[in-house]
């Protein structure tokens, strides 16, 4: 397990007498990359410094809200020599802060933006501090132009941070996601994408539950990783994959898995990606916007054997379920699916297949007579209440493909012990009508949100 601490200070004066400590105790903690943000000329250099003298050390540079005042061509020529000789991986911690006001509101905006020009000639990815200033933040980012960066320590509402990822930004969770009273900031960690999720300590400040009020360091940063995986309903291992992941493709450090997965875990169950070809194009479908799901690298190079995903899973009947689930449509390599659950339900597991409904379509027969015995389980995609609404929203290859999934709908019932009618919110479906139609077949009804996979 490894976990990346994408924000502390250690260049700062309270790690000045025991900072090798620190970091050997964060790195027994699984903390193995920090990214030591530089605020001024003079912490910025630190950062570096000790960039150079720790591997698992990253350093930016920036200039801080609260000295914006501060800011000059001097300094700016610095940013540009370390840039230049790639001694930093962002610019930042740069921003807004109306809380405190250390500097001219007009000033921090000015220099917000050059400082935000600057990362976008460079292409470099900015460390982003908003405090009581968020509209302002906004509207400063999406005129710069930049799209790659981090909203550290974010503080703002769900809607906001919605905003912001639709510019492109991450959402940084730190220590006060764990105080008891943070409704609102629990909200956003259990609500943000996985895709654009992230952590940090800010240490030394904002020390988590159960240390608060003690001089933070990276080395809790496993208590806010904890917390969030609470609020998600996954595993500490899940978040420390893909806040990581997150963090290697945003500041362009290694290591970052670049392997396809063929077998991944979530929770308790094993998922298996057999294929990346699909009958539908589905708007919604996170692989047409990234590579990841919950840090897995879903992006095949090859389609699967048979002894490779046998030798993938090891033993089904560790899991609670092995399911059929990657990027693609799993029926269509329906000859490898029913043989690899044979081999599963004979050592003991049990098998869900999760499908678009387009079975029947691509094999042109009902191969539900097929799967009865293999499959304990069954989730089938119906995500619109009526034709027009499906060919719109999933854009099926096959002509008549919504009556074919309504069928197959029901004739699921007759063979699969547990089957299960999914839909995504998305405007204009008609979510009653959808319960509608699975419920009268005799299935179960879930409603998915589109940024929630497996």
């Amino acid at each position: 397990m490894i976990l990346t601490d994408t924000h502390c200070h250690l260049d700062m004066d309270a790690y000045k007498d025991d900072l090798h400590d620190v970091i050997n105790r964060a790195k027994e903690a699984g903390v193995e990359r920090l990214i030591c943000i530089g605020i001024d000329g003079e912490s910025s250099q630190r950062a570096i410094e000790l960039s150079k003298s720790y591997d698992a050390v990253f350093a930016t540079a920036g200039l801080h809200p609260h000295d914006a005042r501060h800011y000059s061509e001097e300094f700016e020529n610095s940013l540009l020599q370390w840039a230049e000789e790639r001694l930093i991986v962002a610019i930042g911690e740069i921003g807004l802060d109306y809380h405190y006001d250390h500097s001219p509101r007009d000033t921090q905006r000015k220099v917000f933006a050059r400082q935000l020009e600057l990362a976008r000639r460079l292409d470099l990815p900015v460390v982003i501090h908003s405090r009581e200033a968020q509209e302002d933040t906004y509207q400063i980012l999406k005129d710069s132009g930049v799209t790659s960066g981090v909203l550290h320590c974010y503080s703002g509402t769900l809607e906001m941070a919605e905003r912001f990822m639709a510019l492109g930004f991450y959402i940084s969770i730190a220590g006060p996601v764990t105080f008891k009273k943070a409704d609102k900031l629990k909200r956003v960690a259990s609500s943000v994408p996985d895709e654009y999720l992230l952590i940090e300590t800010d240490s030394p400040y904002l020390t988590p539950v159960p240390y608060r009020g003690k001089r933070n360091e990276p080395y809790y940063l496993r208590y806010v990783a904890l917390e969030v995986a609470r609020l998600r309903g996954i595993t500490l291992e899940d978040v420390a994959r893909i806040t990581s992941v997150n963090a290697a493709r945003l500041f362009g450090i290694a290591p970052s898995t670049d392997q396809p997965a063929i077998a991944y875990k979530i929770r308790d169950s094993l998922y298996l990606n057999i294929t990346n070809r699909c009958s539908n194009a589905c708007s919604f479908c996170v692989r047409f916007h990234t590579d990841y799901v919950k840090g897995h690298n879903l992006r095949l190079n090859h389609e699967p054997t048979l002894e490779e995903l046998k030798e993938a899973i090891g033993e089904p009947g560790n899991y609670k379920e092995v399911v059929f689930c990657g990027y693609g449509e799993p029926t269509i390599r329906l000859d490898l699916l029913k043989s690899l659950s044979a081999w599963i339900k004979q050592k003991g597991g049990r098998v869900r297949l999760n499908t678009n409904g387009h079975g029947n379509l691509i094999h042109k027969r009902n191969i539900l007579p097929e799967l009865k015995g293999l499959v304990d389980s069954i989730s089938i995609s119906l995500d619109a209440q009526d034709e027009k609404t499906y060919n719109r929203i999933c854009k099926p290859l096959y002509e008549d493909a919504f009556r074919a999934v309504v069928e197959f709908i029901k004739e699921s019932t007759r063979y699969i012990p547990e089957v299960t009618v999914t839909v995504v919110d998305l405007p204009k479906v008609d979510i009653e009508r959808c319960r509608e139609i699975a419920e009268s077949s005799g299935a179960r009804f879930r409603v998915r949100h589109y940024n929630v996979v497996g």
